[in-house]
């Protein structure tokens, strides 16, 4: 995978006598520091070219009304649970009904933003307009003091639902509804949650879900997960060749570093990534240390991939236009949802890169990334496949919603294109 190079970028450390192998502590922080922008002075401000073009791409319309001549009135959305399980559900003045599972650990700590901060807003609007209404909500009685993860995710669940209920009436699939489906199958890869264990005991593990699936990617875990040690540093150097050597070069190996390492630990564990071959590299810093994670871009020929904690539209677009991520990462629930995430992924092809969804786990979210994936071209080669590990009780007759040979069919039906089980619905209790 290649990604362009801002070459500016470099003369400008290279004039500065400054190093990308050795940048460190404060000495790399001026150095990285982006020239102004062309026409840019101390009096005023002027948006690079390539941010004004994602803004006017974030202000393009994403649901297509082609099949939706009438509006489709929001009357009530509920939150709703069954034993383990959770969904919110939107229905319309005339009857139509959207669903949305929710990861319920996600749910206990997001239902009272989403029940007192969030549904108001949409009771009474034409579910056509959700893309815009997303934005209403975030204005709404202050709700932009509440931005963060907390408050998309809740924004997100609401808007699936209402995506479901619009498709269902368009008698259209979500992929349909929001541009056009672009592809009816997504290759998948697994990825390993594990630290701790020892290289070989990675690598079979890693073997393991490759035998299971048939998929022909998988990503594993670097670091400490925010933090390094003198263990974590010599399981890393262990498992990245033991990974290429154990695994074949045909298998395509994704690393994600969870933040875990500086600047320095990040280039030489970058480095040696490349060596063998390792296909992006995720979130070498913290996810927030936006000018140490460019330095390690800047020092690296592979792509740094992030963006996956990431709430605000502006944060996304800034990230983009000052190269920090050669592939960009929204979860579609962390970053408020699937039209969010769309108009992300369309920025990122006007710049030649990929737009991988993260997904969040549990419930429907392999679901959510599926109907994502359907619609978006540049989504990258391999999709992060979770599965149903929650049994959340649907079915569809387009999909058996299980990977074959590493290739999982897309569901075609109306909405999220699954049906849920009548007595499971019939049987929920709503949150009041």
């Amino acid at each position: 995978m290649s990604r362009e190079i801002d070459k500016h970028r470099r003369r400008f450390l290279k004039a500065s006598g400054v190093s990308t192998a050795g940048l460190a502590g404060a000495a790399w922080l001026g150095a990285c520091t982006r020239p102004k922008p062309a026409g840019s002075n101390r009096g005023g401000y002027s948006p690079s070219d390539r941010l004004r073009s994602f803004m006017e791409i974030r202000d393009e319309p994403v649901v297509v009304r082609q099949h939706l001549p009438e509006p489709v009135v929001i009357e009530r959305i509920g939150i709703f649970r069954n034993g383990d399980h959770a969904f919110v559900r939107a229905t319309s003045t005339d009857g139509a009904v959207g669903i949305a599972a929710c990861r319920p650990d996600r749910l206990r700590n997001t239902q009272a933003i989403m029940a007192s901060r969030v549904i108001p807003s949409l009771i009474g609007e034409d579910a056509r307009d959700i893309e815009y209404l997303v934005d209403k909500v975030y204005l709404a009685r202050s709700n932009y003091k509440w931005q963060g993860l907390a408050f998309w995710v809740a924004v997100a669940y609401v808007e699936i639902a209402v995506l479901d209920l619009l498709g269902r009436v368009a008698g259209q699939s979500i992929g349909d509804l929001l541009g056009g489906r672009v592809r009816d199958q997504v290759a998948i890869y697994y990825a390993s949650g594990n630290r701790g264990n020892t290289a070989e005991e990675e690598v079979a593990y890693l073997q393991s879900l490759i035998d299971r699936s048939g998929a022909k990617a998988v990503k594993c875990r670097l670091g400490a997960r925010m933090t390094y040690t003198e263990d974590s540093t010599r399981r890393d150097e262990a498992l990245i060749p033991a990974a290429r050597n154990g695994l074949g070069d045909d298998v395509t190996i994704y690393m994600d570093a969870n933040g875990s390492y500086d600047v320095d630990m990040g280039i030489r564990i970058g480095r040696l990534l490349e060596e063998h071959g390792v296909a992006f590299f995720e979130e070498p810093c913290p996810f927030d240390y936006y000018e140490e994670t460019r330095a390690v871009a800047d020092a690296l020929d592979i792509p740094i991939a992030g963006g996956e904690e990431e709430s605000s539209m502006r944060q996304m677009m800034w990230l983009m236009d000052y190269d920090v991520h050669q592939v960009i990462q929204p979860d579609l629930l962390y970053f408020g949802g699937l039209t969010r995430s769309i108009k992300v992924a369309r920025m990122a092809a006007s710049i030649g890169i990929d737009c991988t969804a993260h997904i969040s786990g549990s419930a429907l979210g392999f679901l959510y990334m599926m109907q994502f994936a359907s619609c978006v071209p540049n989504i990258g080669p391999f999709q992060e496949f979770k599965g149903n590990t929650d049994n959340v009780p649907v079915h569809s007759a387009s999909s058996t919603l299980q990977p074959v040979n590493g290739l999982i069919d897309i569901p075609s039906e109306p909405g999220l294109g699954v049906e849920f089980d009548p007595e499971f619905i019939a049987k929920a209790t709503e949150i009041t």
